[in-house]
Order: C-alpha cells, then sequence, then structure tokens
C-alpha cells in the first residue's frame, strides 16, 4: 500500500529534503521511521513497541521534534540532539574567557547553539590589578564569539545561534544596549538586558540608579533614561531584549540548586549553567477531526494520549543525544528538563470553524 504523501506544499518538502533528510530516505515516512527506532533505543525494554508508539506521534505531524533530533537522530553524524545550551558561567578572567569560547566552539560543532551571561566580565576602561591592563569590556569579547560563530558557519555546520544577556546595574550596559545599531556588529548574537525588580521600581520612581561592578559603584544613572534607552534601541532595531531575571528565579521551580541568568538563543527557556533545551511540540491541527465540517470537533483524548507519549520522547532523548561536554550531559541526565509546546493553534480554530 502506498502512504500518502502528506507535505502539501513544495517548499515543505524542500525543507525536508535539504535540511533533515537523512541519505537514502525516500520520504518524510523513512525519517519518522529513523527518529522512532533511534529514540526508542533509550527504551530499557520493549523498543519495538515504544518504536510503533513514536512512529505513530510523528506520523502526519502530530508532533515535531526540535530540528536537532530530526535532522540527527538516528544517523552517523557526530552531533547532539539538543537544540541549544546556556553555558557555563564567565570568570573573569583572560584564560577562563577563553576556555569558554572553546566549549562554545565545540558545542556549535556539534549543531547546538550557545548561550551566556556576559555580566562576570568587567566593564571597559577598568583596570585589571593582577595584570596592570585596561579591561575592554563584555561588548568587546562579545566580538570574538560572534566572530568564531562566523568561522563554525564557513565550516558546514549547521547555523550557529547565541544569546548574551548583560544584568542592568552593568557598568557598560549602556554600550550593551546600542550596540547592534550598528547593523553589522554582533549579527549572530541575540542579546537581552537583566531586568531586575529593583531597577524597576527605580524606574517607577523616576530614582537614581548606580551602575555597580564588583560591589563597588562605577557611577550613577536616571533609571529611567536608561529604561528609555533600552525600549527606542528595542524599536529601532528589534534588539535587545529583557529578561525579568527576578521574576524568573523566583518561578523556577527548581530555585534551590540553581540560578538563572541566560536564555537559548530564541529565548524560550531560562537554562542554569550547562542546561540544555529538548523540544517538540504538538500540532494541534492534527487533532481536529472533520475540519471544515459543521460536525468538526477537537479530539482531546487523542491530544492526551499524544501529549504522554511526547514526554516520553522527550525524555529518551536526553539518553539518547551525544553531548557536546560532560557537563551538559551530566545537567540534562541530573533534572531531566524537557519543553513541549504547541503549534497550529490558528489553524486549529479555523478548522473547527
Amino acid at each position: 500500500m502506498t502512504t500518502p504523501d502528506p507535505f502539501q506544499m513544495d517548499i515543505s518538502r524542500h525543507i525536508w529534503a535539504s535540511r533533515y533528510r537523512a541519505a537514502g530516505e525516500a520520504d518524510i515516512h523513512a525519517s519518522w521511521r529513523r527518529v522512532a527506532q533511534a529514540i526508542a533505543q533509550a527504551e530499557p525494554q520493549d523498543r519495538d513497541a515504544w518504536t510503533e508508539r513514536f512512529l505513530g506521534l510523528l506520523d502526519q505531524f502530530r508532533f515535531l521534534p526540535g530540528g536537532r533530533i530530526l535532522a540527527g537522530a538516528g544517523t552517523d553524524r557526530r552531533v547532539t540532539l539538543l537544540n541549544c545550551f546556556v553555558m557555563g558561567a564567565l570568570a573573569d578572567d583572560l584564560e577562563h574567557i577563553f576556555d569558554a569560547l572553546k566549549e562554545g566552539a565545540l558545542t556549535m560543532q556539534h549543531g547546538g547553539g550557545v548561550g551566556y551571561d556576559f555580566s562576570p566580565l568587567r566593564p571597559a576602561g577598568m583596570v585589571a590589578h593582577a595584570s596592570g591592563t585596561i579591561a575592554s569590556g563584555p561588548v568587546s569579547f562579545m566580538r570574538i564569539w560572534d566572530a568564531m560563530c562566523a568561522t563554525m558557519l564557513s565550516t558546514g555546520a549547521r547555523r550557529g545561534a547565541m544569546m548574551a544577556t548583560l544584568a542592568c546595574d552593568h557598568p557598560d550596559i549602556e554600550t550593551f544596549i546600542d550596540a547592534k545599531r550598528d547593523a553589522a556588529e554582533l549579527r549572530h548574537f541575540n542579546c537581552s538586558v537583566l531586568v531586575s525588580d529593583a531597577f524597576m521600581r527605580a524606574v517607577a520612581m523616576d530614582a537614581d540608579w548606580p551602575l555597580v561592578f564588583a560591589g563597588e559603584t562605577q557611577r550613577v544613572v536616571q533609571a529611567r533614561a536608561l529604561w528609555t534607552r533600552l525600549m527606542r534601541a528595542a524599536y529601532d532595531t528589534a534588539e535587545p531584549g529583557v529578561l525579568f531575571v527576578d521574576t524568573i528565579n523566583r518561578d523556577n521551580t527548581l530555585a534551590g540548586i540553581e540560578s538563572l541568568a541566560a536564555t537559548n538563543p530564541c529565548g524560550e527557556i531560562p537554562l542554569p549553567p550547562y542546561g540544555a533545551c529538548d523540544l517538540g511540540s504538538l500540532n494541534l491541527a492534527a487533532f481536529v477531526r472533520a475540519p471544515f465540517e459543521s460536525t468538526a470537533t477537537f479530539d482531546h483524548a487523542a491530544l492526551e494520549d499524544a501529549t504522554r507519549i511526547a514526554v516520553r520522547l522527550l525524555d529518551d532523548v536526553i539518553d539518547a543525544s551525544r553531548y557536546p561536554l560532560p557537563a551538559q550531559a551530566r545537567e540534562a541526565r541530573l533534572k531531566r528538563r524537557v519543553g513541549l509546546g504547541i503549534t497550529g493553534l490558528a489553524d486549529a480554530l479555523v478548522l473547527l470553524g
């Protein structure tokens, strides 16, 4: 029996063929089976049964796994199945900074994006007493990361992405806010300011705002002027974003054992040092029965069943994946974070009338 082609548009088939198809795969059904079989190998028993469950979940795009899962699972390529990572906390010394750069390069080589909090780096113009040199500031080091990312792209690695964050009381925050007004600057970075509750109170009160490094106030600015500068940059250039860092940590269910100061490059999820994105989405449009008909209904029971299987699949990805760094493997396997989302909401509503 011939399985129907699920693609309704040529561009969809092209994207599968150019980005996700493994060598020798005749159609998307072969890709789905490859992924299902590879991920089911993480199961301790009944692997054939779990292969079929996972295959049924993937069929007809009911579940869309993260791109690295679809492209890498079951292949012989030395890649990670996790889309993005927040990297280890930076330390304010040159040796550690370049060790962190190396970790980022290795992660990108395996297909993962990276996020960093650059707040620990001393501001431009500050003297490093141990060496007598003058610091160049976080944004200057971000340029080195940006060049590294561009170089990795030139090797044929999958397109890399990066997130940079900086605390709202860092003395270089204005340079960070304005950095991407130059369209040629930091082209491989998304940028976000870590906005604290205290800063928002200062904005509301039109109060002064101290810019601090290592516990010492370097200078004082007007909070509302700094907020206005941030908003204008975001309006003009779509950068930077804001992360309400105190809210993020307050709402984190693992707040007792970790601190969050950065997200993955696309900003879906704040992560601790060496944390990873293990992502997938349930396609709500695929759960509409009798679409466009007067009897159209949404199959809640099927969605509930698919949710359980999707969580199981994503949990198995943690064990099935390669990891660029041992610290990333330890973090993923210890906390077993998964990110299960939805897509197709608007389409589902249209199909339901």
